[in-house]
């Protein structure tokens, strides 16, 4: 499995001519590092005096980051998989009309597959995102910085991961399907940008 990989593998294995880990892995790997440096803020809030009033909320904070991060580790193989599934179609079969349409249909399950993925990377990330802004409203401010590098990680990840799912979207042939994940990604494209700079806003340097 790829998330189990030492940091100097992946990579490694990133670097390689294999196509896999690519950018939507990647995507989630951003978005987990943004998840871990929010919990870590949070983290370091908690069992501070002069941080107790905001102390439960932290805990949560906290708690929902965790969530975020083990399920986003899982995305990186998730999305590896997913990228596998659409080249195994590929390269089924087409001798016949059978297996030709047992191929076109396999292709448009892996791709709607493949942009469901990192639909979801992009979701998470961008809740991570309010994640971030609250540690660095409420949360330890001699940390406010690494929520202001999570805030922009989980940027990154919800921009690159919808690059990935749009690039899905110009193969499949479901209209109702590309119209509908379509609207999802533009929502989340024009928001994000004033999500971290209003984020940043309170970064006072």
């Amino acid at each position: 499995m790829l998330a189990n990989m030492n940091i100097v593998d992946f990579l490694e294995k990133t670097a390689s001519s294999d196509p896999v880990p690519g950018g939507g892995s990647i995507s989630a790997l951003s978005a987990a590092a943004a998840a871990s440096l929010s919990e870590m803020v949070a983290n370091l809030t908690i069992g501070r005096k002069e941080y107790a009033a905001v102390e439960e909320e932290m805990k949560e904070i906290a708690k929902e980051a965790h969530i975020y991060r083990d399920k986003l580790v899982k995305d990186i193989d998730k999305d590896s998989d997913a990228y596998k599934q659409v080249l195994k179609a590929f390269k089924l079969p087409k001798g016949t009309e059978e297996e030709k349409s047992h191929r076109k249909k396999a292709v448009q399950e892996g791709l709607k597959n493949a942009s469901l993925v990192p639909l979801s990377v992009a979701k998470d990330a961008f809740k991570i995102m309010e994640l971030a802004g609250n540690v660095i409203k409420k949360g330890n401010k001699n940390a406010a910085t690494d929520g202001a590098v999570a805030a922009m990680m989980a940027r990154t990840a919800v921009l690159s991961a919808l690059y990935n799912v749009k690039t899905n979207l110009s193969s499949i042939k479901d209209i109702d399907f590309v119209n509908e994940v379509a609207k999802q990604v533009k929502l989340m494209e024009s928001e994000i940008k004033k999500k971290e700079k209003d984020i940043l806003s309170n970064i006072d340097l």
